[in-house]
Protein backbone atom coordinates (compact mmCIF):
# COMPACT_ATOMS: atom_id res chain seq x y z
CA UNK A 1 0.00 0.00 0.00
CA UNK A 2 1.32 3.33 -1.21
CA UNK A 3 1.81 6.29 1.89
CA UNK A 4 -0.12 9.77 0.09
CA UNK A 5 2.44 12.05 -0.84
CA UNK A 6 2.46 15.79 1.69
CA UNK A 7 1.14 18.76 -0.55
CA UNK A 8 3.63 20.40 0.73
CA UNK A 9 6.42 19.37 -1.67
CA UNK A 10 5.55 21.04 -4.45
CA UNK A 11 4.89 24.62 -2.53
CA UNK A 12 8.34 24.16 -0.30
CA UNK A 13 10.32 24.17 -4.09
CA UNK A 14 7.97 27.06 -6.05
CA UNK A 15 10.95 27.31 -8.07
CA UNK A 16 9.59 28.82 -11.30
CA UNK A 17 7.17 31.59 -9.27
CA UNK A 18 8.38 34.78 -7.68
CA UNK A 19 8.54 34.39 -3.68
CA UNK A 20 5.22 35.99 -1.97
CA UNK A 21 5.16 37.79 1.20
CA UNK A 22 6.81 36.17 3.78
CA UNK A 23 3.69 37.40 6.44
CA UNK A 24 2.83 35.02 8.90
CA UNK A 25 -0.75 34.83 9.59
CA UNK A 26 -2.49 36.58 12.78
CA UNK A 27 -2.73 35.05 15.64
CA UNK A 28 -5.91 35.44 17.54
CA UNK A 29 -6.13 35.46 21.42
CA UNK A 30 -9.63 34.82 23.10
CA UNK A 31 -12.29 37.13 22.60
CA UNK A 32 -12.17 39.87 24.58
CA UNK A 33 -14.71 40.28 27.63
CA UNK A 34 -15.94 43.71 28.62
CA UNK A 35 -17.40 44.46 32.32
CA UNK A 36 -21.14 44.22 31.13
CA UNK A 37 -20.55 41.01 29.48
CA UNK A 38 -22.04 38.24 31.36
CA UNK A 39 -21.91 35.36 29.27
CA UNK A 40 -18.26 33.93 30.43
CA UNK A 41 -15.89 33.39 27.15
CA UNK A 42 -14.20 30.21 27.04
CA UNK A 43 -10.40 30.30 27.67
CA UNK A 44 -9.05 29.31 24.89
CA UNK A 45 -6.64 26.49 23.71
CA UNK A 46 -3.10 26.61 24.76
CA UNK A 47 -1.21 27.27 22.06
CA UNK A 48 1.10 23.80 20.80
CA UNK A 49 3.62 23.73 17.81
CA UNK A 50 2.02 21.10 15.25
CA UNK A 51 3.75 17.88 16.05
CA UNK A 52 7.03 17.52 14.40
CA UNK A 53 6.62 14.86 11.48
CA UNK A 54 8.11 11.42 11.86
CA UNK A 55 12.02 11.40 10.07
CA UNK A 56 10.43 9.35 7.32
CA UNK A 57 7.73 11.57 6.93
CA UNK A 58 10.95 14.61 6.53
CA UNK A 59 12.51 12.76 4.17
CA UNK A 60 9.94 11.82 1.66
CA UNK A 61 8.90 15.55 2.24
CA UNK A 62 12.43 16.38 1.19
CA UNK A 63 12.78 14.11 -1.52
CA UNK A 64 9.62 15.05 -3.07
CA UNK A 65 10.81 18.50 -2.91
CA UNK A 66 13.86 18.05 -4.81
CA UNK A 67 12.20 16.14 -6.96
CA UNK A 68 9.90 19.14 -7.64
CA UNK A 69 12.70 21.32 -8.14
CA UNK A 70 14.46 18.69 -10.62
CA UNK A 71 10.97 18.99 -12.67
CA UNK A 72 10.89 22.56 -13.20
CA UNK A 73 14.70 22.51 -13.78
CA UNK A 74 14.07 20.45 -16.36
CA UNK A 75 11.31 22.31 -17.90
CA UNK A 76 13.27 25.87 -17.15
CA UNK A 77 16.63 24.75 -19.12
CA UNK A 78 14.04 23.86 -21.99
CA UNK A 79 13.87 27.52 -22.29
CA UNK A 80 17.10 28.24 -21.39
CA UNK A 81 18.54 26.77 -23.93
CA UNK A 82 15.91 27.87 -26.97
CA UNK A 83 17.79 31.54 -26.12
CA UNK A 84 21.27 30.55 -26.28
CA UNK A 85 23.63 29.76 -28.85
CA UNK A 86 26.82 27.98 -29.34
CA UNK A 87 28.51 26.61 -26.51
CA UNK A 88 26.01 27.68 -23.94
CA UNK A 89 23.22 26.20 -25.76
CA UNK A 90 25.60 23.15 -25.66
CA UNK A 91 26.38 24.08 -21.67
CA UNK A 92 22.16 24.02 -21.07
CA UNK A 93 21.57 21.22 -22.99
CA UNK A 94 24.02 19.13 -20.50
CA UNK A 95 22.32 21.19 -17.65
CA UNK A 96 19.42 19.66 -18.91
CA UNK A 97 20.38 16.02 -18.80
CA UNK A 98 22.17 16.16 -15.63
CA UNK A 99 18.75 17.37 -14.20
CA UNK A 100 16.49 14.92 -16.00
CA UNK A 101 18.95 12.04 -14.05
CA UNK A 102 18.66 13.83 -11.05
CA UNK A 103 14.71 13.77 -11.17
CA UNK A 104 14.95 10.05 -12.24
CA UNK A 105 17.21 8.87 -9.55
CA UNK A 106 14.46 10.80 -6.85
CA UNK A 107 11.64 9.55 -8.69
CA UNK A 108 13.35 5.97 -8.18
CA UNK A 109 13.89 6.80 -4.35
CA UNK A 110 10.32 8.22 -3.84
CA UNK A 111 8.84 4.60 -5.18
CA UNK A 112 11.49 2.93 -2.89
CA UNK A 113 10.03 4.85 0.00
CA UNK A 114 6.65 3.24 -1.36
CA UNK A 115 5.15 6.69 -2.12
CA UNK A 116 3.64 8.25 -5.11
CA UNK A 117 6.31 10.46 -6.88
CA UNK A 118 5.47 14.16 -7.21
CA UNK A 119 4.45 14.67 -11.04
CA UNK A 120 6.15 17.40 -13.10
CA UNK A 121 3.73 20.53 -13.99
CA UNK A 122 2.75 20.78 -18.20
CA UNK A 123 4.24 24.13 -17.69
CA UNK A 124 5.44 26.45 -15.35
CA UNK A 125 5.54 30.27 -14.81
CA UNK A 126 8.65 31.98 -15.17
CA UNK A 127 9.95 34.27 -12.71
CA UNK A 128 10.44 37.12 -15.55
CA UNK A 129 10.61 37.01 -19.30
CA UNK A 130 13.34 35.37 -20.89
CA UNK A 131 13.55 36.59 -24.46
CA UNK A 132 17.75 36.85 -24.77
CA UNK A 133 20.83 35.41 -23.88
CA UNK A 134 21.08 37.67 -20.97
CA UNK A 135 17.42 36.52 -19.48
CA UNK A 136 18.60 32.96 -19.96
CA UNK A 137 21.98 33.26 -18.07
CA UNK A 138 19.80 34.36 -15.20
CA UNK A 139 17.14 32.10 -15.00
CA UNK A 140 19.73 29.40 -15.27
CA UNK A 141 21.43 30.68 -12.04
CA UNK A 142 18.29 31.33 -9.96
CA UNK A 143 17.17 27.72 -11.16
CA UNK A 144 20.50 26.55 -9.41
CA UNK A 145 20.13 28.68 -6.65
CA UNK A 146 16.90 27.84 -5.68
CA UNK A 147 17.84 24.28 -6.18
CA UNK A 148 20.79 24.32 -3.86
CA UNK A 149 18.07 25.70 -1.11
CA UNK A 150 16.16 22.09 -1.51
CA UNK A 151 19.66 19.78 -1.52
CA UNK A 152 20.68 21.44 1.88
CA UNK A 153 17.08 20.07 3.14
CA UNK A 154 17.35 17.31 1.72
CA UNK A 155 21.12 16.59 3.64
CA UNK A 156 19.53 17.73 6.74
CA UNK A 157 16.70 15.53 6.11
CA UNK A 158 18.58 12.07 5.35
CA UNK A 159 19.60 9.73 8.05
CA UNK A 160 20.73 7.51 5.61
CA UNK A 161 24.08 7.98 4.28
CA UNK A 162 23.45 7.15 0.61
CA UNK A 163 20.31 9.56 0.47
CA UNK A 164 22.70 11.98 2.51
CA UNK A 165 25.66 11.65 0.12
CA UNK A 166 23.56 11.57 -3.00
CA UNK A 167 22.15 15.39 -1.90
CA UNK A 168 25.80 16.58 -0.73
CA UNK A 169 27.28 15.78 -4.28
CA UNK A 170 24.28 17.00 -6.23
CA UNK A 171 24.36 20.30 -3.87
CA UNK A 172 28.38 20.77 -5.34
CA UNK A 173 27.03 19.71 -8.74
CA UNK A 174 24.44 23.07 -8.45
CA UNK A 175 26.91 25.18 -6.90
CA UNK A 176 29.02 24.72 -10.11
CA UNK A 177 26.26 24.75 -12.24
CA UNK A 178 25.62 29.04 -10.98
CA UNK A 179 29.25 30.00 -11.22
CA UNK A 180 28.83 28.79 -14.77
CA UNK A 181 25.79 30.93 -15.22
CA UNK A 182 27.41 33.87 -12.98
CA UNK A 183 31.21 33.64 -13.43
CA UNK A 184 31.03 34.57 -9.07
CA UNK A 185 30.61 31.47 -6.62
CA UNK A 186 28.78 31.54 -2.72
CA UNK A 187 30.29 30.22 0.54
CA UNK A 188 27.44 28.18 1.02
CA UNK A 189 25.04 27.51 -1.56
CA UNK A 190 21.16 27.18 -0.39
CA UNK A 191 22.23 29.17 3.07
CA UNK A 192 22.40 32.56 1.65
CA UNK A 193 18.86 33.94 2.51
CA UNK A 194 18.51 31.41 5.60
Amino acid sequence: MRRATRPSARSRFNLLRPASGSGSPEMSGPAEQTQNDRTPTPEAPAETSPPSPEPADRILEAVQAALAGEHACVYGYGVIGANLGGDEQAAARRARQAHEAQRDALHDHVLALDAAPEAALPAYALPFDVDDAASARELAATLEERLAAVYVDLVAAGPEDDLRAFAAETLIDVAVEHTRWTGSTTAFPGLENR
